[in-house]
């Protein structure tokens, strides 16, 4: 189901037509569907029945206050990275013990702020930070519930760039060592054992890596359940792919039947939790922009357009393929191929490369699957402030972030004394 469709030839977000949003908010600006964000969060909610399960949202995929605190009225937990994720979360009306706290560079400042507020679980990622954790814990005088990021070096056969559960990756413990961190980790005072973490990589459109790590991640419960160490949830991360380019990702209920016939086949009955966030978020958005100028060369069509990388990097980090579409289709006009392109000053500034496209100069375009990693991952190249941000609910529109203003780009600099 796409909350992002045509109405009598008027691209809508639900029952708003984005032209009407573009000519009141400007452009570029990103626009959400509150329908899509909670009818995904649903259907993976539904699919685990009546099995205990918690969802925690990766806050990195679109860390808007406004989308948290949708997702915290559902229900929702929250899977974070940094100090400002969790101090988003809880600005949002989160609840900082349904939160995890993933992440390989935890400094001192930020495992003091997480283990104070009283977060459900540190997502240790090597014996380091575990011995950081202790310490941290030991100073508050409090005891720290953990549990281990383990890599099962499992191919999740996506971007090599969002691939994080093999060997070579920088995130997890290898398994190998996880059996002896376990150990070491029920030996400190100040630490409990809470569960095990595991999570492969983003973009995934098939089950078998899911259940490959799965398979995994159980036999290492089993041989700690004989050391006498309980864990008492499994948190198999995210990675769910969607729909960019014509993939066929598994539905929410196969992703979620795959994991439950994994633990039962092991007589496992343990919570399970998830971390989506690109499923949940990825076609809840889109990105409006506007043509400033068609550019003919001999051998390339160029529709320049004023959403640039700084404004959605994905295309030029991870060369990430987004549909582009008109929002006013024209039947009188003659498609071209053009290469859609920003005004960053770099050539890598490309949103999409060959498109066939009706279109001229002031019309506007739709960057579709922009709800996931795309405003959160956008700055201020070339100093260009970053767009607005627009919540749709049915027919109403709400603003849940102003457009930057020029003078917010050298907020907090200073000239030298003379």
């Amino acid at each position: 189901m796409s909350f992002f469709e045509y109405q009598n030839g008027h691209l809508h977000a639900e029952n708003i037509p984005l032209q009407k949003i573009a000519s009141a908010v400007g452009t570029p600006c990103y626009v959400y569907s509150r329908a899509a964000f909670e009818t995904q969060w649903r259907t993976l909610d539904t699919a685990f029945g009546d099995y205990p399960h918690s969802i925690f949202y990766a806050v990195k995929a679109n860390s808007n206050i406004a989308v948290l605190n949708l997702l915290a009225r559902l229900g929702s937990g929250f899977d974070i990275v940094s100090e400002g994720e969790l101090r988003r979360v809880l600005a949002a009306g989160g609840d900082a013990n349904n939160v995890v706290f993933s992440g390989v560079a935890k400094s001192k400042s930020e495992l003091e702020f997480a283990i104070g507020k009283g977060v459900r679980s540190i997502n240790i990622e090597s014996v380091a930070e575990l011995e950081r954790v202790q310490q941290v814990a030991e100073k508050l005088g409090v005891v720290a519930s953990i549990a281990f990021r383990v890599n099962p070096d499992v191919d999740p056969e996506t971007h090599p760039y969002i691939s994080t559960g093999m060997d070579k990756a920088k995130f997890g413990v290898p398994m190998g060592a996880a059996y002896d961190a376990y150990q070491r980790a029920a030996a400190l005072p100040n630490i409990q054992v809470h569960g095990i973490a595991c999570h492969i990589g983003s973009q995934i459109t098939k089950t078998s890596p899911f259940s490959d790590s799965l398979e995994i991640v159980l036999n290492l419960v089993k041989r700690l359940a004989n050391k006498g160490i309980e864990i008492k949830q499994l948190d198999l991360g995210g990675g769910l792919g969607i729909d960019y380019q014509g993939e066929v990702p598994p539905s929410a209920q196969e992703y979620v039947t795959a994991m439950l016939n994994g633990v039962k086949k092991h007589g496992i009955t343990l919570p399970i939790g998830i971390e989506p966030g690109r499923y949940i978020a990825g076609n809840s958005g889109v990105l409006l922009t506007k043509v400033e100028y068609l550019k003919h060369n001999e051998s390339k069509n160029f529709a320049i357009v004023d959403a640039g990388m700084n404004d959605l990097l994905r295309p030029s980090l991870y060369q990430a393929f987004h549909r582009i579409s008109a929002v006013e289709k024209n039947s009188t006009g003659e498609k071209m191929v053009f290469d859609v392109v920003g005004p960053v000053c770099e050539s890598s500034d490309v949103l999409g490369y060959d498109r066939e496209l009706d279109t001229q100069a002031g019309d506007l375009l739709a960057v579709m699957s922009a709800g996931a990693y795309s405003f959160s991952m956008a700055g201020n190249y070339n100093s260009r402030v970053r767009p607005a941000e627009v919540m749709v609910d049915d027919d109403k529109v709400h603003i849940i972030r102003q457009r930057e203003e020029q003078e917010d780009l050298i907020r907090g600099e200073s000239l030298l004394p003379e």
